[in-house]
């Protein structure tokens, strides 16, 4: 198994992470590969790829924001778990709320929640538009375009800020955002970060984060 499809990768770009959560990561794998086959939620030659396409794009999260104890994390469209099961990992004093619309992937989510023994997530079947509680940040990835998905979890973004950098939305995408930027620029702040600076493998070459917080 060549490093960039293995655990090791992480205990490269992570040193701080501990034995516990190490281990994690390694079952990680094999508990996806076993729901995978009776509930399609990754393809295969994502699978052949996991730790860098799925565990490492989620953390790159981690090397954007280092969240803050007690901070309450939504993500949207979950779908098996990504972002939000890397994030709760890596931060285990951050709770996580995981929602999808497709019940049958947020059963996945359960059973490796269950496995893991993650009790810092919540998973729930449920499109964002129902949501009311407040988050100080959403994450997602690739949803759908930036002006559906702000909408959709703009009235879900607390007004009290206890991290390093305003509460917000921080969006995994990859190609060309600038047009997407500029439709919602007029309302929200913006930045772009390429994942490249964090990560050196290819794939992330034209993998970016959005931060966007409201003006």
């Amino acid at each position: 198994m060549k490093p960039s499809n293995s655990i090791q990768i992480l205990a490269t770009y992570f040193p701080n992470l501990n034995k516990e959560q190490l281990h994690q990561f390694h079952i990680l794998k094999e508990i996806y590969l076993e729901w995978n086959s009776k509930i399609n939620v990754i393809s295969r030659k994502d699978t052949e790829n996991f730790y860098v396409r799925h565990v490492m794009h989620s953390l790159s999260i981690a090397k954007y924001i280092d969240f803050k104890k007690g901070s309450n994390i939504l993500d949207v469209g979950t779908g098996g778990g990504f972002p939000g099961i890397p994030l709760a990992i890596y931060f285990n004093q951050v709770n996580f709320t995981l929602v999808d619309s497709i019940a049958k992937k947020i059963k996945v989510v359960h059973e490796v929640v269950n496995e893991l023994k993650l009790n810092n997530v919540q998973a729930e079947a449920l499109r964002a538009e129902k949501l009311t509680k407040k988050f100080d940040f959403v994450v997602s990835r690739a949803v759908t375009r930036l002006d559906k998905f702000c909408p959709w979890i703009s009235k879900n973004i607390s007004n009290k800020n206890i991290n390093d950098i305003k509460n917000g939305i921080i969006y995994l995408k990859g190609g060309d955002l600038e047009e997407e930027v500029r439709e919602i620029s007029k309302k929200y702040n913006f930045k772009i970060i390429e994942i490249s600076n964090f990560f050196k493998d290819a794939f992330f070459d034209t993998k970016s984060i959005v931060y966007l917080n409201k003006k």
